[in-house]
């Protein structure tokens, strides 16, 4: 069966991605940075699963859910209803947010306490094949853990490396300062936000193996006694060795090289990380300012496109190109700058998804032709015609 995980993209939701990997693999992760992206998302899912003809497991982590999110949930129970026996798809929600108990209550899903974990309530939708678990003392971390059974059967006991994340991530997540993973946690907390988008970008298939390797490598440095700041000192390396392992094979690596510069040749190659607009721009989505940069003069130099433009979600963009044309395609947005590297803003304000911004950007940048058949003196010729 597929599995789909959406998870928060914090430490929380990356730590809880991580413990799911560690027991069965994700055929894709939906990382959404902002809870007002949340209705967007899941919607934009539902909308696939019910095309999708064959049962697939959904995975909801660290998602706070809101009114639009409860209705999700309920709605997921409906499609289920209208597919046949044997075609209903499964959905698991694991999150720790309390004011998601009073969203769910004024949805009229009311909580159902389990007896054996007085902080852990139940939500009964009436199907079998949906879960909804809430606990406010357990980040969606150590809930992914705890309640793995949910979507991985018979799984294994952890790891300790992966058991010394979780401790780390729960005691920073619900600051437990007292804890003793708490500095662990922080120096994780650090280490994530400094390398979550910097070198491997979302959308890339090697994004969530770099950043759980990482984590699961600064977690087994914790627990073997290592300090924040000993941990702090050994990054770079640990960068370099999960580097080295996602090179492996690649003829046209260079391992004197940066880490950055690496794994930016690599990017420049990727057919994920890209999609290419009618005009052959090539759009990306989510890529931070020194990664774009580099990847964008590597795609030029490659000849690969003339043009590139970056989306952030915060609706900003970035356009290189190689022909002066980058300063044209920002004063469609608002913006402006130099011949071959400008910057603008969406309309909307923001984007959500590489998709998201591929519907924006395209018909702003390549506006159709008109219909002929839309003038208003269509039918006058028309009528001229016959007569």
């Amino acid at each position: 069966m597929p599995v789909t995980q959406i998870t928060h993209n914090d430490l929380d939701g990356y730590g809880a991605a991580t413990v799911v990997g560690a027991f069965r693999a994700q055929d894709r992760i939906v990382h959404v940075a902002r809870y007002g992206d949340v209705g967007p998302v899941v919607e934009a899912e539902l909308k696939r699963l019910d095309k999708t003809p064959e049962p697939e497991l959904l995975l909801v982590t660290d998602i706070g859910l809101e009114a639009v999110a409860v209705k999700f949930i309920r709605s997921f129970a409906a499609l289920n209803r209208r597919r046949g026996e044997g075609r209903h798809h499964r959905l698991v929600v694991l999150d720790h947010h309390a004011s998601s108990i009073d969203q769910l209550r004024e949805g009229g899903l009311p909580p159902v306490p389990d007896p054996e974990h007085p902080s852990l309530s139940r939500f009964d939708l009436g199907d079998p094949e949906i879960a909804v678990l809430i606990d406010g003392n357990a980040c969606a971390t150590r809930m992914a853990l705890e309640h793995r059974a949910l979507y991985a059967g018979e799984a294994p006991e952890p790891g300790p490396d992966l058991a010394a994340l979780v401790e780390a991530v729960d005691a920073l997540d619900l600051w437990q300062k007292g804890r003793p993973a708490f500095p662990g946690g922080l120096a994780l907390d650090e280490i994530f936000w400094d390398n979550v988008s910097t070198l491997v970008p979302l959308g890339h298939p090697w994004h969530d193996r770099f950043v759980g390797g990482l984590l699961l490598a600064v977690a087994g440095l914790l627990r073997a006694g290592a300090s924040p700041a000993e941990v702090e000192a050994q990054v770079g390396a640990l960068r370099l060795r999960l580097t080295d392992a996602l090179m492996a094979g690649d003829p046209e690596d260079d391992p004197r090289l940066t880490t950055r510069m690496r794994v930016a040749r690599a990017l420049a190659r990727s057919d994920a990380l890209f999609h290419r607009l009618s005009d052959g721009t090539l759009l990306s989505f989510g890529l931070d300012s020194g990664t774009f940069q580099r990847v964008s003069d590597l795609v030029m130099a490659g000849g690969r496109a003339r043009r590139v433009v970056n989306v952030q979600r915060v609706g900003t963009l970035s356009f290189r190109s190689n022909d002066e044309t980058a300063l044209a395609g920002a004063r469609l947005f608002r913006g402006g700058g130099h011949k071959d590297a400008a910057g603008g803003k969406l309309q909307s304000g923001s984007a959500f998804s590489l998709a998201d911004a591929v519907a924006q950007v395209e018909p702003v940048l390549n506006p159709p032709a008109p219909d002929p058949a839309s003038s208003p003196f269509a039918a006058l010729r028309g009528w001229k015609g016959g007569a």
